[in-house]
Parts: structure tokens; C-alpha cells; sequence
């Protein structure tokens, strides 16, 4: 997903909206000594803000809040300029379960910060329509011919 993104980069950018820059991929953090890589890290004009952007091709789990969070302290900390506004977090994964994510963000995520951020992105329903139109477009279906314990037929993964 990461790769095809990448080749794509211009038509996702103009998905997003024109105030979108590109800034790196697999941009590298250093923190403790330690290396790390963001996915992808743009700019947004309008907001003066860095966004950073994971990309994760399985199931939300919990813990990719707290990389995500760690990678925003990280660029406000290392990276950003006394002019620019706080870092922002996209964490976009191929399928949710709505329970677990409600739960996840119930504490984490200042309602103000989503509010603000909210107003810039294109519509919710857009963007997830084109990401699933994407991954469609760049990942092999991934399908078992192994039963499960809840099924004897063909299972597809899921998607957005």
C-alpha cells in the first residue's frame, strides 16, 4: 500500500486538497538514540501545521494511536518551527472494528485538535471512498481456501 501510494502521490495529494505538501516519506525520526520512520510527512499551508501520516494495511489495533502519538511529539519536539502549529496525526488502516476504536480514542485525542483538523480534510466519506478505491486498486486480494472455526466457505479480507 505504502509503495503504490507513493507512485500515486500526486493524485492523493489533489484528493486531499491543494494545501497538502509533500515532505518525505519513511521520514526518519531519531529519539534516544533510536531510529524510527514515519510513514509519510506533509505540510499543510492552510493549517501551518506538519501531518503525519500512517499507513497500517491490517485490523485498527489500539497501539498504532500510541506510535502515532509518539511520532507527533517527536516532529513538535525535533521538527517544527516556532511559527507552525501543533503536528497532526492521520492513522488510515485498511478495515476497523467501530467498538474498539470508540474505545481507543475515547481518551487520547483533543476534541478541539480533530474539530480544526476536520474542516480541512475533504469530506469523511470521500476520503474513505477513495482509500478503499486505492487499496482495491494496489493490493492483491488476499483470499483462504482454509475453513474457520465460524465458516466453511472462501474467506475475503476486509476492507475499509
Amino acid at each position: 500500500m505504502h509503495r503504490g501510494l507513493l507512485e500515486k502521490l500526486k493524485d492523493f495529494l489533489v484528493e486531499l486538497g491543494r494545501d497538502f505538501c509533500f515532505v518525505g516519506s519513511e521520514y526518519p525520526l531519531q529519539v534516544g538514540g533510536q531510529d524510527f520512520a514515519l510513514d509519510l510527512l506533509f505540510f499543510h499551508r492552510g493549517l501551518t501545521s506538519l501531518v503525519a501520516v500512517e499507513l497500517k494495511v491490517g485490523r485498527f489495533q489500539p497501539e498504532y494511536l500510541g506510535k502515532l502519538g509518539f511520532y507527533l511529539e517527536a516532529l513538535d519536539r525535533d521538527v517544527r518551527k516556532p511559527h507552525e502549529q501543533p503536528s497532526i496525526g492521520v492513522l488510515l488502516c485498511a478495515s476497523k472494528d467501530d467498538e474498539v476504536v470508540e474505545y481507543a480514542l475515547s481518551r487520547t485525542l483533543s476534541p478541539t485538535l480533530i474539530a480544526e483538523y476536520q474542516t480541512q480534510l475533504p469530506d469523511k466519506k470521500l476520503l474513505r471512498a477513495k482509500l478503499h478505491e486505492f487499496y482495491l486498486q494496489n493490493a492483491p486480494e488476499e483470499v483462504s481456501d482454509r475453513p474457520s472455526a465460524d465458516s466453511k466457505h472462501r474467506i475475503r479480507k476486509k476492507v475499509l
